[in-house]
């Protein structure tokens, strides 16, 4: 029964991914991710580089690529717009609560110590890019500095996800399941050893103390 149900999906994903209209989930997906974290864009990323990879698609990676990179882009932009928006509300809490102050002093100065690299590792760790990109806004950096990072960060993202599909999905040309699963395997230990490598660092600099600052508003800081 449930392999009849798996086999069932795969043959529809299959069928999906290989029309042009499904570019425009990959773009949809990735853009929404950026704001709501629980939106599986880099799968369908995935599911578009297996696709060209094993023949099905009427497009090329290029294209997988391009739509993955600019919803991304867009999507990480609005969330800093967001972020943006609701800054003086952020900044108003901020003055009453110093625990919160602190939190947002703490972003504040990891975004400009570790700058755009931050948000290239970001972008690889499911609510941690929307996480930064919100901050971003919250706490007033240049938005042309973060459209640019974000713009890389987005094509790294995209090349990677649709990069790794198409390569690990090619020499299973003929069996589009088995390349489906294989290329999912293979990003979730890749994400896997991300998030490791994450954590370790994460403990090394677990013991940093916020430096203390006077009650002013988090954009003066």
């Amino acid at each position: 029964m449930y392999a009849g149900a798996i086999s069932d999906l795969f043959d529809h994903l299959d069928e999906w991914s290989s029309n042009y209209w499904y570019l425009g989930v990959i773009l949809a997906l990735a853009f929404l991710d950026s704001i709501l974290p629980v939106v599986p864009s880099e799968l369908s990323v995935i599911i578009g580089g297996v696709a060209v990879a094993t023949g099905n698609a009427e497009y090329g990676l290029w294209l997988v690529i391009l739509c993955g990179a600019t919803g991304a882009f867009f999507g990480d932009n609005a969330a800093y717009l967001i972020g943006r928006r609701f800054a003086p509300a952020f900044e108003r809490r901020a003055a009453k609560k110093v625990k919160f102050r602190k939190r947002l002093v703490w972003a504040r100065d990891q975004l400009e110590e570790r700058g755009g690299p931050l948000l290239i590792t970001a972008r690889f760790i499911p609510g941690g890019r929307t996480a930064l990109t919100l901050a971003s806004g919250i706490t007033r950096q240049r938005h042309r500095w973060f459209a640019g990072w974000a713009a890389i960060a987005a094509v790294i993202w995209g090349t990677y996800a649709g990069g790794l599909a198409f390569i690990v999905g090619k020499p299973f040309k003929d069996h589009h399941t088995a390349a489906l699963l294989v290329a999912f395997g293979v990003a979730l230990a890749a994400n896997a050893i991300i998030e490791v490598v994450r954590h370790l660092r994460k403990k090394r600099t677990a013991k940093r103390v916020p430096v203390e600052h006077s009650p002013q508003p988090v954009r003066d800081l």
